[in-house]
């Protein structure tokens, strides 16, 4: 069998205390408005991250159509989410900031400096590969990183399209740079650099000396869903004059803050096997018992690695979305070559589906 697929980063998990709020938020600073699909069911595969007990919980993935991944958006309906006890600073352990793509950084820049809805911190610095850039910080506490990107997945006539990476903490970059390289592909290194950086100084505990490795991908991600998603990054930080805390220690997976970067992905067996030659095994399954797992309108299968700290990256090889759900349109993934793009028009329908929350 050939080598497993990942087509990119299909979304980064976002738990939160209100859901209709937050996704309000995202859509009105981000455009986040396309619904992918919805669930209110129970959680019941995740135990080993909720405390071994199926937790409610109402989530939802959503999109920008101009191109990027998704977020998904997780709020737990019976148990009252816990936030961290501690200030989250830069270099903690997990994932610290989703980097969202711009078309013109100065001038998202510009536009956010005038929205009362955006926490600007520090101003407008370059990237660790000189581009422009700055970060926001959402009423929630979450940091995200403008980045500049020109591709267009469709051309909407906005400034920011969804995330193309995120910036993960690690206790030891030489011990978790392989897992990133060889398991997810991000083999060609941007920048690998040691100091005091402007760009984060105004982020907690930014002016602290770190190393950060800037890492993509050398060749274009292939299959159904990569001209949507798109080149991504990861970039990893390690601070170097304090100890970094652990941002889930004591908490549950769905719990306020970043949870997970979740790839799409082709060929899963083929993917646990790599995994697990690597030391890296599934840490859940969702088709341990040789069923789909169905979301809503959307059917696959999902799995959980960690990384050395902890960190939880998600697998999924989707089955079945909804593509024009008002007239039962769906995209049956399973029988079509892995390799090759949906057709743009095609996936290009999904704008028939932007809405708001509770607005069904």
């Amino acid at each position: 069998m050939k080598d497993y697929i990942i087509s990119g980063i299909q979304q980064i998990g976002i738990g939160v205390e209100n859901f209709s709020e937050a996704w309000t938020y995202y859509i009105d600073v981000f455009g986040m408005d396309v619904k992918i699909l919805e669930d209110n069911t129970v959680a019941e595969r995740m135990l080993p991250y909720t405390g071994n007990q199926p937790q409610k919980r109402r989530a939802a993935i959503v999109i920008n159509m101009q191109g990027g991944s998704g977020f998904e958006v997780w709020q737990y309906s019976e148990r009252k989410p816990q936030k961290a006890t501690f200030e989250i600073a830069f270099g903690d352990l997990g994932v610290l900031v989703a980097k969202m793509k711009s078309r013109n950084v100065q001038q998202t820049y510009n536009l956010f400096s005038h929205n009362p809805q955006v926490h600007i911190l520090g101003g407008l610095n370059k990237t660790l590969d000189g581009n422009d850039t700055f970060f926001v910080q959402d009423p929630f506490g979450n940091l995200f990183q403008i980045v500049q990107d020109t591709t267009l997945f469709r051309d909407e006539h906005r400034l920011t399209g969804g995330p193309v990476g995120a910036i993960v903490g690690c206790s030891d970059i030489d011990k978790t740079l392989p897992m990133y390289q060889d398991i997810l592909g991000y083999d060609k290194v941007i920048a690998d650099q040691t100091g005091n950086f402007d760009d984060i100084k105004a982020l907690p505990s930014g002016d602290c000396t770190f190393r950060r490795v800037l890492l993509t991908h050398s060749k274009p991600r292939v299959g159904g869903f990569s001209q949507l998603l798109g080149t991504s990054y990861i970039e990893l930080v390690q601070i170097l004059n304090k100890t970094p805390k652990k941002i889930y220690e004591g908490r549950y997976w769905g719990d306020p803050g970043f949870i997970q970067i979740c790839f799409d992905v082709n060929r899963m067996d083929v993917l646990k096997a790599h995994c697990e030659q690597h030391g890296y095994p599934f840490t859940v399954d969702s088709h341990a018992n040789q069923h789909n797992f169905d979301m809503g309108e959307a059917s696959g299968r999902f799995t959980y690695i960690e990384d050395p700290d902890g960190t939880l990256i998600e697998f999924v090889e989707t089955h079945k979305i909804p593509i024009l759900k008002k007239l039962g349109i769906y995209l049956h993934l399973k029988k079509r070559n892995p390799e090759k793009p949906i057709n743009k028009r095609l996936l290009g329908l999904l704008r028939f589906m932007r809405t708001k929350p509770n607005n069904e």
